[in-house]
């Protein structure tokens, strides 16, 4: 007979169960934070509900969209700041459904590790409920998987899934609402997002500084944690604007960055015209091209240069969507408008 007390465990093979057991347990505060009309916040069965009669739809259009946090991932595990990136993964998702005129309604998380830290992954997923919070969609479900043997030391991936709904009458972009001469309104971004942090972090080695130095563009901060500045999320200024009829289409300006993204709303037949001196470019992005020797090119595709948003709005609203952004706390400039395309 077999000795099974020299057989393997599971913990053996480097998976700790029950270090999973209470890290759901640690969360579910984190969870129930969450709750809004058509979800009920828990969490641990096989599946996530939502009930889209009960968050007040009439004839929904569901909108989902997916996405990570790229290589933003790599100095939050190099500087321990891990409470913010979880905003980074929602923002990234919620903003991206909003710019079809969806409200985020509820998200999914996917968090991989080599070995659970639960005081590590509790952060990660408080910065997840506090996207969740600000972008008022409900964190319903997700995987936390431990898998030795994929990733080493400290280092974890996250992914993450939104579903939003739209009365039909109300998506975006309408094509048919759109014409030349239409204003092109850009709402201030929170510093490079979640993009081009392959660049960024090239730009930092090549300056020589560490992510603990003091910050060249960040008063009283260091480097690392000025660059974790958590993504905007634009959702409770932007939906009463298109559910008012104000908007005809949005960009949520990502990798690519204005040039790449804003032609992503517009038909065939327009292009936009920025005035790329209509707004203040934060200093983050001038020290980076200047640090970098980033060409200007280069930089509006690789960077949002200070804009996270942009609004496609008829001329005769214009005034009144930048003062109800205003009002609603958000800095927008008129960046540009719609011309022929060539």
């Amino acid at each position: 007979m077999s000795d099974k007390s020299s057989g393997l465990s599971y913990a053996d093979a480097g998976v700790n169960i029950d270090e999973g057991d209470r890290l759901v347990d640690a969360i579910k505060p984190l969870v129930k934070s969450t709750r809004r009309a058509g979800a009920d916040g828990s969490i641990g069965g096989f599946g996530g509900a939502f009930d889209l009669k009960a968050a007040g739809f009439k004839d929904p259009v569901l909108i989902s969209g997916t996405d990570g946090v790229g290589t933003k991932l790599r100095i939050a595990i190099d500087t321990g700041v891990l409470d913010t990136v979880g905003i980074d993964l929602v923002a990234m998702c919620a903003n991206d459904v909003l710019a079809n005129g969806a409200e985020p309604l509820f998200f999914l998380d996917y968090f991989a590790t080599g070995r659970l830290d639960v005081d590590a992954a509790k952060a990660v997923i408080s910065g997840i409920a506090e996207g969740c919070r600000q972008a008022g969609a409900a964190l319903i479900g997700g995987e936390t998987a431990e898998m030795p043997g994929m990733y080493e030391g400290d280092d974890f991936d996250l992914a993450g899934f939104v579903v939003g709904a739209a009365e039909r009458d109300q998506m975006l972009p309408r094509h048919a609402d759109m014409a030349e001469g239409d204003v092109l309104i850009g709402v201030a971004s929170s510093g490079p997002h979640s993009n081009g942090y392959s660049l960024i972090r090239k730009v930092v080695e090549r300056s020589g500084l560490a992510w603990d130095a003091p910050s060249p563009f960040a008063e009283g901060q260091t480097l690392g944690a000025s660059l974790m500045a958590p993504t905007k999320l634009y959702i409770k200024s932007a939906l009463p604007l298109i559910r008012d009829g104000l908007v005809s289409g949005l960009a949520h300006i990502t990798g690519g960055g204005l040039t790449d993204n804003t032609p992503r709303m517009l038909p065939k037949t327009l292009a936009a015209e920025f005035d790329f001196k209509a707004w203040p470019r934060p200093a983050v992005f001038n020290w980076l091209q200047e640090t970098g020797g980033i060409a200007e090119d280069e930089m509006r595709r690789a960077f949002n240069c200070g804009i996270g948003l942009v609004y496609c709005v008829k001329p005769s609203d214009a005034e009144t969507v930048l003062a109800r952004l205003e009002a609603s706390g958000e800095t927008a400039w008129a960046i540009g408008t719609l011309k022929p395309a060539s």
